[in-house]
């Protein structure tokens, strides 16, 4: 029996896959951290992870570790370009050697997000990213592609869960202390539950067949600003919180985020037949977790 290896195991795409894989076989969870059944792992020691992959028959492997603080890699180039390019491409060395696929996850920041407003971006649009981290991935899943190992590449964006840090969690956060919250309402995409990335996942997995580095996007469905983002977690969350429109510009960060990455989910709902459930769905459902490990229940 092959192992599915997922790296990244105390992400936000790694937990929710640890939990919806429990007792379930051949899954192997690794990390930068060893704790309880998830094993130490360092991508970027390429003789770690070959002997990782030899040694305990994987067939898969899903890449959930990142660099994704997309405001510090502006000053963190080097660290942020050995996870997200190095990294991969050791997995996708092995994965070649070994004749197992990888799953690499990527982003919307690979796109410069001026395209006109209402066109979604399609897994064959031009690539032109505006900040270190959106490079960095351009070149991951440039570098996977280049092993010819078995695989593909999963574009995601604004991605979020009960756990670790994430927008979702920092609003109800700062919804339950402040009156009022400035948010920018000038830069659109999809907020993406990572249950339903991971649940996708799970779906591909073993069903990868012989592509060779093919781009898939995925993301929930609709669009939103980040403002009606915030607005409605809010609603969910039962706070009494407004929030007050802000353009990029009053809100300047290190790194310049993509106006527009709504992302085309055609492909891989035709492929491999996965939900992309409406985003608004999802979210109140990642809130009604989050209140329960709190010990509320909405």
């Amino acid at each position: 029996m092959e192992n599915v290896l997922i790296t990244g195991a105390f992400g936000q795409l790694g937990t929710e896959l640890q939990l919806l894989s429990a007792g379930k076989p051949g899954f192997l969870f690794t990390d930068v951290t060893e704790a309880g059944a998830v094993r130490r792992l360092d991508i970027c020691d390429a003789e770690a992870v070959e002997r990782f992959v030899a040694g305990n028959g994987v067939g898969t492997i899903v890449n959930c570790a990142a660099y994704t603080d997309v405001n510090r890699a502006e000053s963190d180039v080097a660290r942020c370009m050995a996870i997200n390019v190095e990294g991969p491409r050791n997995l996708a060395r092995s994965a070649r050697r070994h004749g197992a696929a990888l799953i690499q996850i990527s982003t919307d920041y690979v796109f410069d997000g001026k395209r006109k407003s209402g066109i979604p971006y399609t897994e064959t649009s031009r690539r032109h990213p505006v900040s270190v981290y959106g490079a960095s991935k351009r070149a991951c899943e440039d570098a996977v592609r280049r092993t010819g190992c078995r695989g593909v590449i999963i574009r995601t964006a604004w991605l979020y869960s009960p756990f670790g840090k994430n927008f979702v969690k920092t609003m109800l956060r700062l919804g339950s202390e402040k009156p009022e919250i400035g948010v920018v309402a000038d830069q659109f995409g999809t907020p993406t539950y990572a249950r339903d990335l991971a649940e996708a996942i799970l779906r591909i997995i073993g069903r990868i067949g012989d592509r060779r580095g093919e781009v898939y996007h995925f993301t929930d469905e609709g669009r939103c600003s980040w403002a009606e983002f915030a607005g409605r977690i809010m609603q969910e969350g039962g706070l009494d919180c407004r929030i007050r429109p802000l353009s990029t510009t009053e809100y300047p960060t290190p790194a310049e985020r993509p106006a527009w990455s709504v992302l085309s989910k055609e492909k891989i709902r035709r492929d491999f037949g996965v939900a992309t459930p409406p985003w608004e769905t999802s979210l109140r459902d990642c809130i009604r977790r989050i209140r329960q490990q709190e010990g509320q229940v909405l």
